[in-house]
């Protein structure tokens, strides 16, 4: 049997690594961070336990890197949604679907998202990866689309008002409605409501399920 090719080793590498950065979703998810081992992920993957020591640090460094995919894959998914939105109010919906993607992370997946912003705030602070780096260059580019006169202020700025508002929205013991924080950003930014994928409930006072 000949060897496998070199393209071939870096595909396998990539789907071990993406079925790990995913099996850490599912089990935190399901059962929060402490809960859940390295050896689990490893199970829950299919893949040798040797192999998450050699893809990632640590524990937290890998629950940072799957947090950081989801919400890459789930921005994207957004922003490239049909209809697919075009001419002078194309950046203003890409805006607008960029903020909801990301709120309504905190919604359906709150143990999660709580445990992600809290890791954020422990020593090791903010790791850099390449799912970050792809979470980045989506969200800049939004920014872009949406006319910015200076995206080196105006990207990092998005990126605070977003981790903020997810901290808001997960707050225990004094959460902030989503559709509130929506508002807010929407106000800021000169979004019109109706633009993105608005809660069930209307504008902020209305009647009916909200996210």
């Amino acid at each position: 049997m000949s060897p496998r090719s070199a393209s071939v080793n870096e595909e396998l590498r990539r789907r071990s690594r993406e079925r790990l950065l995913q099996a850490t979703v599912d089990l935190v998810a399901e059962r929060g961070y402490e809960a859940t081992t390295l050896g689990d992920i490893a199970d829950r993957a299919g893949a040798a336990r040797g192999l998450v020591s050699y893809y990632f640090p640590g524990k937290r460094h890998l629950l940072q890197s799957a947090v950081h995919r989801l919400m890459h894959r789930t921005l994207q998914e957004a922003l490239e949604r049909e209809p697919r939105p075009t001419g002078e109010d194309a950046g203003r919906e890409l805006l607008a679907r960029a903020i909801d993607a990301i709120l309504g992370l905190a919604h359906d997946q709150p143990l999660l998202m709580r445990t992600h912003m809290a890791g954020i705030l422990q020593a090791e602070g903010f790791v850099q990866c390449p799912e970050q780096q792809r979470l980045a260059e989506l969200l800049r580019e939004t920014v872009v689309r949406n006319g910015t006169a200076d995206v080196d202020a105006d990207y990092p700025l998005l990126r605070a008002l977003l981790m903020g508002a997810v901290f808001a929205v997960l707050l225990p013991g004094a959460p902030m409605p989503a559709e509130r924080l929506r508002a807010e950003l929407f106000q800021r930014y000169g979004l019109d409501w109706e633009l993105g994928v608005p809660p069930d409930g209307g504008a902020p006072g209305g009647t009916g399920p909200q996210w």
